[in-house]
């Protein structure tokens, strides 16, 4: 590494919760401030936020929990949650949590088959689903299975098991929940998955959950709020992913008011954004580029285009300017870049942080890394992205970049109470009390990635002389041509994704002779970029086909190119008629790209890039 940092570690900020589950906080929130709006909920119009006070949140998760052990749930049984991110996750997963079961998240596009691994793997006794379509997945996927219940939420389950256990003494769930100990299980959470044929579930007890959000709660809660306002946080990402359950958990560990959007397609997330007005967002970098591409695409359409750009590139500036005045290399903006960022700001600025509903001024943004422009932007507009890094194995987050003091590009510094260490192959290997137990019923696989006290992520890396971490890639990505060139594919698919027509990006041409990529386009933008152009909408195979669209995205990998050494470059690509999802197994629930699936689903298409090159 030529004398680079191998290894920083940040002192913690106090011990592991000595006693209590996770469960505990609701009750000590509603003793302390009775009427504190712990959540809200959609109207019956869809539109306005009815509130739920933390006196009546604890009510409801009292009922729940006496209707879950009234329907037959028991202390350490692992129970299924198969939803969309909705009001009633949040609430079963604290009633689970109140009799001391342990919720097993399941994503809800799973398969059958993918939902029969999990129940199977997890021994669950018990699955909430949100749909009809979900019990006919359930039924087909578990028949055999000792499954004794499955509660539908749409169907008015949480209704009937409070109904349930009416008669049953509260005093029934406070023993249970005081039974519950730091070290007890609270999730089952399975890896999504890039690669292998199964999932892994990961073993997380409260203890990591809680020293997670109160870490990030000490150390980030000046910022999720202006002064004076009660912070509140839409929560839109899966909470069957753990970095959507690390949301959930902070919120109610630290008073913010918690909302849930179940759809994050930009067409449904920013009415819902603009309605609730949260003060701080937690997002991956997918939504964030959909904003900024949604951003631009608007002000073209309203003329104001080339008035974005510069707005764009002047954000980009100030933004640097102040990031070397906060590491004390310069003296920050000067005067003219000043006056051009001020008045750029009501024509540009304020109508991006208004689409967010206006008080939003920081965020953080996880599951891969944010492209360092893109924060440089957000933060020139008045939204200072915080990127972090984490996975599943650590409880979510386990570096972030520190509040005041960003470095884009990284993702930031080890939180309080962890370490980040470089192995001689440039392997990532953590360590710190978010660090899970094992894996489920595997311990071969747990004793391939815990060693010492270290959990060897499989991701590559590189610090610096602070301690900010820099991802280059994944060691299983790593592509290796056939003339012995190693490169890693991400630098690539980050410098495409910067386009405003390319959505997603494959990049392949392990033992190939040169480099290929599988290419998709974002529908909104690639029709508003045809209307410009007086083209006829396209859609699908025809789109893929357009020889104009074809020679737009050449450029775009013309510039991708320039970054990397011809060896690198990319030779030929393909422009797919669609777009890459969960639905069809080709992403993670995380939005990161399945390489293997993907490889798999377009071998065809990627044999006919080297036969015809």
């Amino acid at each position: 590494m030529g004398g680079a940092v191998r290894e920083f570690g940040v002192p913690p900020l106090e011990a592991v919760p000595r006693a209590g589950g996770l469960a505990d906080s609701v009750y000590e929130v509603a003793q302390c401030d009775p009427r504190l709006v712990q959540l809200s909920r959609r109207g019956p119009d869809g539109e306005t936020w009815q509130p739920v006070t933390a006196a009546q949140f604890r009510d409801e998760v009292t009922g729940l929990a006496k209707g879950l052990l009234a329907g037959g749930v028991r202390f350490g049984e692992r129970v299924a949650v198969m939803a969309r991110t909705r009001y009633e996750w949040t609430l079963f997963c604290y009633a689970l949590w109140a009799v001391g079961a342990t919720v097993v998240p399941v994503y809800p596009t799973s398969s059958p088959d993918q939902v029969r691994w999990i129940l199977t793997d997890a021994q669950a006794t018990a699955v909430v689903v949100e749909s009809e379509d979900h019990v006919m997945t359930v039924g087909a996927a578990c028949d055999g299975l000792p499954l004794h219940a499955v509660w539908e939420l749409d169907a008015g389950c949480v209704a009937e098991l409070t109904a349930l256990g009416r008669d049953l003494p509260d005093a029934e769930v406070h023993r249970h929940r005081r039974v519950v100990t730091p070290d007890s299980v609270a999730l089952l959470a399975y890896t999504s998955g890039t690669t292998g044929p199964h999932p892994k579930g990961c073993v997380i007890t409260h203890a990591h959950l809680a020293v997670e959000c109160d870490t990030l709660l000490a150390c980030w809660r000046d910022v999720l709020a202006q002064q004076g306002e009660q912070p509140s946080v839409l929560a839109f990402l899966p909470l069957s992913h753990i970095y959507g359950l690390m949301v959930q958990v902070v919120c109610l560990r630290g008073g913010v008011r918690l909302g849930h959007q179940p759809d994050l397609a930009p067409a449904a997330l920013l009415p819902a954004l603009a309605s609730f007005r949260p003060t701080y967002l937690f997002a991956v970098p997918y939504v964030f580029e959909k904003l900024y591409d949604g951003a631009r695409r608007t002000a073209q359409e309203a003329g104001r285009g080339k008035l974005f750009d510069r707005a764009a590139a002047v954000a980009v500036r100030h933004a640097e300017a102040e990031q070397r005045r906060h590491r004390g290399e310069g003296l920050g903006p000067g005067p003219v870049l000043r006056a051009m960022h001020a008045a750029f700001d009501r024509p540009v600025y304020a109508r991006l942080r208004a689409a967010l509903g206006g008080r939003v001024r920081h965020a953080s943004s996880g599951g891969s890394t944010l492209d360092r422009e893109l924060g440089l932007f957000f933060a020139g507009a008045g939204i200072v992205i915080h990127d972090g890094y984490g996975l599943t194995e650590t409880t979510a987050a386990v570096t972030v970049q520190p509040p005041g003091r960003p470095r884009f590009g990284t993702v930031g510094r080890p939180l309080p109470g962890c370490a980040v260490h470089i192995a001689a192959d440039g392997e990532i290997w953590v360590r710190g009390d978010v660090v899970f137990s094992g894996y489920h019923r595997d311990p071969g696989a747990t004793a391939a990635v815990l060693r010492d006290g270290w959990f060897a992520t499989g991701d590559t890396g590189r610090l610096d002389e602070d301690g900010f971490l820099t991802i280059t890639g994944r060691k299983k990505d790593i592509i290796v041509t056939s003339g012995g060139k190693s490169l890693s594919p991400q630098l690539l698919e980050q410098r495409l994704r910067r386009h405003p027509l390319i959505s997603q990006c494959l990049v392949v041409g392990d033992s190939r002779p040169f480099v290929t990529a599988l290419i998709t386009l974002d529908a909104e933008a690639a029709e508003h970029w045809r209307r410009e152009r007086g083209r006829g909408v396209l859609a699908g195979r025809e789109a893929a086909v357009d020889r104009a669209l074809h020679a737009e995205i050449q450029r775009a990998v013309s510039m991708a190119n320039s970054a990397v050494s011809r060896a690198e470059s990319i030779r030929a690509f393909r422009v797919l008629p669609g777009e890459f999802s969960t639905a069809d197994g080709l992403l993670t629930p995380s939005l990161k790209l399945r390489r293997g699936a993907i490889e798999r689903a377009y071998a065809a298409e990627i044999e006919e890039l080297y036969a015809n090159s």
